[in-house]
């Protein structure tokens, strides 16, 4: 077992592998103002991820009469998500405590001052904000799964269970001293965190809550393919403070992160566009924004391990294995999960996390991966029990919203749309 600080920038060092940040004892740690800033403008990048980024991409891609509903799902999750990661959540996930969960030494971020760098060259508050982004934007991505469908009662509540139950314990495994760290999992950025986590429960979520009428066979397309555009734009911008920012310094090691990042999302992109260019006979917006998601996500576990030779595996590997998933899961497993959350962000985040013990050697021009053979059986044990995880812990929470709000609308309510039924709103008043 390796002995691990036990303060988040410490931990983030040894995760990261940044030698300027190694022990939370070294005395001589000063704030590094290039660090700071570049920390403040990553954390305001994950934001904008979310809002307005994953928002405006799903609200496109819905029907229009539920395009205000998603939007609300999108900002009432980073409200709700703000608010429990600084009473109790960053605690439970990023201080001490054991290998499963951490203390509640920072309820309310007690004992977390202006000036406390914990070992590393930026505050504390900025990691604190840093992560809380991360916290926002996941089971942000699962509101994809259940889209014009469920109650607005259910979905804060489903949300704040998730972000109890799944991610915080998951989020301190991987990155907060927790026994996959110990492990030696490499995750830099959230293939196993948020991508995994995300997308079995999204999978899950959307077999409970049921289909949309006529589904499979007929189902509505996006109502602005354009605005999907736009949100898929602000996601890649927004990625690069997601994957870069995850080095936790302004150095060449996020300079190679943030390459990576991007030729993963332009070779998937371009992958997509072309298989479907053969399969529909015309390449579509969706889909080439589509691709690039794919290839977000599935650069996100290796972008600190991999090489650009790497990244172009990745996507390629992203752009086709996710555009077949997506068929699978709704044609093959007859599960709508509406946005393909699972094929897209799950099969990504989990095929990235799997070839970065691959793609991290150095005859792939990768760093950080002695042994293959070794690196694939710390992912492979970390993935799966991921996944059990969280699929057991989105039953519950199912189970527990049934019982208590329900989970979906009534059939009036969806025929009506979920902006009127729910919000008493209209997306476009044409009169």
């Amino acid at each position: 077992m390796l002995n691990l600080p036990q303060r988040p920038f410490a931990l983030l060092s040894l995760l990261v592998g940044c030698p300027a940040l190694l022990s939370a004892q070294d005395a001589a740690a000063t704030l590094d103002s290039g660090d700071t800033a570049w920390m403040l403008m990553a954390t305001v990048l994950v934001l904008f991820m979310t809002l307005p980024g994953l928002a405006l991409f799903y609200g496109g891609l819905v029907r229009v009469k539920n395009y205000l509903s998603v939007l609300m799902h999108c900002f009432t999750i980073a409200c709700l998500a703000s608010v429990l990661w600084v009473a109790g959540l960053y605690s439970l996930a990023f201080s001490d405590g054991n290998a499963w969960i951490g203390d509640f030494q920072h309820l309310f971020l007690n004992g977390i001052s202006i000036g406390e760098l914990n070992g590393g060259t930026f505050p504390e508050t900025v990691f604190v904000m840093f992560q809380m982004t991360f916290a926002i934007i996941t089971p942000g991505l699962i509101v994809g799964a259940f889209v014009e469908r469920m109650k607005f009662s259910a979905m804060i509540l489903f949300s704040a269970l998730w972000l109890i139950l799944v991610y915080t314990p998951v989020a301190h495994w991987v990155w907060g001293g927790g026994w996959m760290m110990q492990m030696g999992t490499l995750d830099l950025a959230g293939g196993i965190v948020v991508h995994a986590t995300a997308g079995i429960s999204a999978l899950i979520l959307a077999k409970a809550i049921g289909p949309r009428p006529q589904f499979p066979k007929r189902v509505s397309p996006p109502h602005n393919p354009a605005i999907v555009m736009i949100g898929a734009s602000m996601l890649w911008v927004g990625w690069f403070g997601f994957n870069a920012g995850s080095q936790g310094a302004a150095n060449g090691a996020a300079g190679m992160t943030m390459l990576v990042t991007h030729i993963s999302a332009a070779v998937a992109s371009l992958t997509w566009m072309c298989i479907e260019w053969r399969q529909a006979g015309k390449p579509g917006l969706v889909g080439i924004v589509t691709g690039m998601v794919a290839g977000l996500a599935s650069i996100t576990p290796a972008s600190g391990n991999v090489g650009p030779l790497g990244a172009v595996i990745i996507g390629l590997l992203a752009g086709s294995v996710c555009y077949f998933s997506c068929s699978f899961v709704k044609n093959k497993l007859e599960i709508d999960d509406a946005l393909d959350v699972f094929a897209v962000h799950g099969v990504g985040g989990i095929m990235g996390s799997m070839l970065v013990a691959v793609l991290g050697t150095a005859a792939f021009g990768g760093t950080g991966v002695d042994s293959m053979a070794a690196q694939l059986v710390i992912q492979f044990k970390s993935v799966g029990f991921t996944l059990i995880w969280s699929a057991v812990g989105t039953i519950v929470i199912i189970a527990i919203v049934k019982a208590t709000t329900g989970l979906r609308v009534d059939q009036e309510a969806e025929q009506a749309g979920l902006d009127q039924a729910e919000h008493g709103e209209k997306a476009y008043h044409l009169d």
